[in-house]
């Protein structure tokens, strides 16, 4: 069952069992869903209102963005499990001669390069939706911003969950090259998402002012 499909309680308890997946970035990635659900919410409650008629197109669009992204993020949330249930499989290979090995040897590597890529790009689209965490809280209804703040910051935990599991698996890649380009990649976005941050946090300080 995908996770769209569960109900939150039984993924809950899927989550805090002792299987292997899902894990950390199967969480990530609906946190990431809250909070683009956080933000089509904040659209939801100005589009129409009284006084914000000029935002009208802005937060439809907003809207119909954080739907979107709310879908890939559980889709990619069930990647991240079948991409590290390939990491495990990989090592359960046989590995009895010299080919096996050879062959095991690969299989591993490519599994962690996979594992790798997939929360990379939900690391990717967190930060990027950031900034319309700003927007709905700086312009939507004030109402609201409360809604808007809190969707900037499990934006951001999540994007911090991502790129820790891009990490390990970055860890144990052999291709040196790669796995510090993948460590660049996360470098940067951190610097990204930690603007960001500062900008949800003073975006909703504002609104908080009378």
């Amino acid at each position: 069952m995908s996770t769209s499909e569960h109900a939150i309680g039984s993924w809950l308890d899927e989550l805090g069992s002792a299987a292997a997946t899902p894990g950390g970035g199967a969480a990530a990635g609906v946190a990431a869903a809250t909070g683009a659900a956080l933000i089509a919410m904040v659209g939801r409650l100005t589009v129409g209102k009284e006084g914000f008629e000029d935002l009208d197109a802005r937060m439809r669009s907003l809207m119909e963005t954080a739907d979107a992204e709310r879908d890939m993020f559980l889709a990619l949330a069930d990647e991240d499990a079948e991409a590290f249930d390939s990491v495990m499989a990989s090592f359960r290979l046989p590995k009895e001669t010299d080919e096996e090995k050879a062959s095991r040897t690969m299989r591993i590597q490519e599994a962690y390069e996979a594992a790798a890529a997939v929360p990379l790009r939900l690391a990717t689209r967190c930060v990027r939706l950031m900034e319309l965490a700003e927007d709905a809280t700086a312009m939507g209804n004030p109402h609201a911003a409360s809604d808007g703040y809190s969707a900037g910051m499990l934006l951001f935990a999540a994007a911090l969950a991502a790129m820790a599991n891009v990490r390990i698996n970055a860890a144990g890649l052999r291709d040196e090259a790669k796995g510090q380009m993948l460590v660049d990649e996360c470098d940067a976005l951190r610097a990204r998402a930690d603007t960001l941050l500062q900008q949800v946090e003073e975006a909703f300080l504002l609104r908080l002012s009378p």
